[in-house]
C-alpha cells in the first residue's frame, strides 16, 4: 500500500518511494528479453537469473545457475583472468568488454558483457548486475572480413610486386630490340623491298608501343608503393605543372582551357599533377576533328573534401563505357584512330583512391566529356601508406 512518503512491500517492509522505483526499474531490466541479467552478492557468487541468462548458459534446471559464481561462465579462451575484471568492476563501480563464455554443453560464445555496482542504503555496493548478450555472428562476421579484408591486401601487395618486377626485367631487353629495329629502319630504309619496310616498321612501332605500355605499368603498380607522402599542396601549382608538361598538344591542337580558382589540399603533389596531365591530356586527344578543344578545370567544396572536375567539348563517351574506361588496358578505339595504351584513365582511378576519394565521368556521345573526382580532406600527417 501506498503511504505518505513511501510503499509498503508484500513482506510489510517500509521502501521510500525513491527505493521502490529503482526496484521496479531493476525488475523491469531483470525480465529482459533482449540481455542475459544476473544479480551477484559482491565475492560474484549468482543469486537471481533471468531467463535469456538461464538459455544462455544451458543450464537445466535453471536453478543450477543460482549458487555459483560468475566465473564459472567464463571461458580459458579470453586473455584476461576474470579476477581482474571482477576486481575493475568493484573498484570502479562498472565495467564492459568483450569476453568468452562457456555453455554447459557446446562450443564457447563470443559475448557483451557489463557489470554495474548496486548501491545499498549505507552507500556500498550490496549487489552487481552483469549483463550479457551473445555477439557470436557479429565477431564470426568481423573475423571474415578481417580475413578476407587481409587476403585481399596480400594479393594486391603481390599483384603490384609482380608488375613491378615483371615490368622492370622487361626493360632492358626491351630497350635492346627497340634500338636495334630503329637502326634496321635508319640504316636500311629504302634499300630493300617495300615488304622488308614495311617489315622495319612494323617491328618498329611494336617495339615502341610496349615500351610506352611497360612504362605505363610501371607507373601503376607504383601508385600505391612508391607515392610521395601527403603535404599541402597548391592545386594551381599542379594544374600549372600539368600544363607545361602539355605545352606541346596544347600549341598543336590550339586548345583553350579555363579554369576556376583552384583550392589547397593535403595530397602527394606528383601523383596529383599526373591526374590533371592525364585527364587534360584525354580532353586534348579525344576531339572533334576540325574542332580546337575547349577545356575547363573547376572546383568546388564538398562536405568532406573537394570536387573537381575537367570538363571537354570532345566526342564524348556512350554512358555504357563509363565503367569500362576506368579498367586497365580497356580501349573504346583503335590505336590508329586514338595513340595511347589504355592505362591513363585507370591510373587517375588509383590515384584519385589513394587519395579517399572516387572518380566518374559525365557525358553523351557527340557532347564532350565531364570527368569528375573527389579529393577527401587530410591531415597532413594523415598517409594511408
Amino acid at each position: 500500500m501506498v503511504g505518505e512518503t513511501g510503499v509498503r512491500d508484500g513482506k510489510g517492509v517500509f521502501l521510500s518511494e525513491a527505493e521502490y522505483e529503482r526496484l521496479r526499474l531493476m525488475a523491469k531490466a531483470f525480465e529482459s528479453d533482449l540481455d542475459a541479467v544476473l544479480i551477484c552478492d559482491p565475492q560474484g557468487v549468482i543469486a537471481e537469473a533471468n531467463r535469456i541468462a538461464v538459455a544462455l548458459s544451458g543450464c537445466r534446471p535453471p536453478k543450477k545457475l543460482i549458487g555459483r559464481k560468475v566465473e564459472s561462465l567464463y571461458s580459458t579462451r579470453n586473455d584476461m583472468p576474470f579476477a581482474d575484471i571482477w576486481a575493475m568492476a568493484v573498484r570502479g563501480g562498472t565495467w564492459y568488454g568483450d569476453v568468452w563464455l562457456l555453455r554447459s554443453r557446446g562450443r564457447d560464445y563470443r559475448a557483451h558483457m557489463s557489470i554495474a555496482a548496486a548501491m545499498g542504503e549505507a552507500g556500498h555496493a550490496d549487489h552487481y548486475i552483469v549483463e550479457y548478450s551473445d555477439a557470436t555472428e557479429e565477431w564470426e562476421a568481423e573475423q571474415a572480413l578481417k580475413a578476407r579484408t587481409e587476403e585481399l591486401d596480400r594479393s594486391n601487395k603481390e599483384l603490384e610486386q609482380f608488375a613491378y618486377v615483371a615490368s622492370h626485367d622487361l626493360q632492358e631487353p626491351l630497350r635492346m630490340v627497340a634500338s636495334y629495329t630503329q637502326l634496321l629502319s635508319r640504316r636500311y630504309k629504302g634499300k630493300l623491298d617495300q615488304d622488308a619496310d614495311e617489315f622495319i616498321h612494323f617491328a618498329v612501332d611494336g617495339a615502341t608501343r610496349m615500351q610506352g605500355l611497360i612504362n605505363d605499368l610501371l607507373k601503376y603498380s607504383r601508385v600505391g608503393t612508391r607515392g610521395s607522402p601527403f603535404v599541402a599542396t597548391d592545386c594551381d601549382k599542379v594544374l600549372d605543372d600539368a600544363l607545361a608538361n602539355l605545352a606541346i598538344a596544347i600549341r598543336e591542337s590550339g586548345a583553350v582551357i579555363t579554369r576556376d580558382p583552384l583550392p589547397a589540399v593535403i595530397a602527394d603533389p606528383i601523383q596529383l599533377t599526373q591526374l590533371f596531365q592525364n585527364l587534360v591530356g584525354n580532353a586534348i586527344k579525344f576531339r572533334k576533328p576540325g574542332d580546337a578543344p575547349r577545356i575547363h578545370v573547376g572546383a568546388r567544396r564538398i562536405n568532406d573534401g573537394w570536387e573537381f572536375s575537367v570538363r571537354d567539348n570532345g566526342i564524348g563517351i556512350s554512358p555504357e563505357y563509363f565503367d569500362r574506361v576506368f579498367v586497365i588496358f580497356q580501349r573504346l578505339h583503335a590505336k590508329e584512330e586514338y595513340p595511347g595504351t589504355g592505362i591513363g584513365l585507370a591510373l587517375c582511378k588509383k590515384i584519385v583512391e589513394r587519395h579517399g576519394g572516387r572518380i566518374w565521368v559525365a557525358s553523351r556521345p557527340g557532347d564532350g566529356a565531364t570527368f569528375l573526382f573527389t579529393i577527401r580532406d587530410k591531415e597532413e600527417n594523415d598517409n594511408d601508406e
